[in-house]
């Protein structure tokens, strides 16, 4: 996991509609300097928007990587890289869901509750090639599940009710005017 990368460039985020957030993106095949600087410039961008996490299609790059910087159930602060994330959910009796508010840098502004289950892991390679493994609970394991999501074309819209779907969007709307196609760049 380790520390993310700094020295990045903050980018403009990606929104929902255009069409690299909505279909499967390709896998990470070399670790190597533009990858470094790829994720340098996802931490640099997460943290202008005050993220928790961010996937490379949300800044436009068709790549299975994000990085996150999330606290878990006990507040303690996670950080790191998953290059082609594999994501692991309890089943059966250990399968909990925690209805939570949830949001996306891709639609700014709007949250919505979102059943996701409570607990989560993701293994997968850090951006220099090694492997990792991260185990979440709280909002880490959400923010686990909403990346990973986004690596496969899905948006935490494509999780609700019809009706939940539709009062998040106006809510986004409503505030619109507050993130210009540059944001936060």
């Amino acid at each position: 996991m380790g520390t993310l990368p700094d020295g990045g460039s903050v980018r403009p985020i990606t929104r929902w509609g255009e069409p690299v957030m909505h279909r499967p993106c390709r896998p990470v095949e070399a670790y190597d300097e533009a990858l470094a600087a790829l994720v340098a410039d996802m931490t640099a961008t997460m943290v202008a928007a005050d993220g928790v996490g961010l996937a490379a299609n949300q800044i436009g790059v068709d790549l299975r990587v994000f990085v996150f910087r999330c606290p878990d159930e006990d507040q303690v602060m996670v950080e790191g890289v998953v290059c082609n994330p594999v994501l692991e959910l309890p089943t059966g009796a250990d399968r909990h869901l925690d209805d939570s508010e949830e949001g996306c840098l891709s639609l700014p502004g709007a949250y919505a509750p979102c059943a996701r289950p409570d607990r989560a892991a993701v293994r997968g390679f850090d951006h220099s090639g090694a492997p990792v493994v991260i185990h979440g609970t709280g909002m880490l394991a959400r923010c686990l599940q909403h990346e990973t999501d986004h690596l496969e074309g899905i948006v935490f819209a494509d999780r609700l009710s019809k009706r939940t779907r539709r009062h998040l969007f106006g809510e986004a709307e409503d505030v619109a005017d507050e993130f210009d196609p540059q944001w936060p760049a």
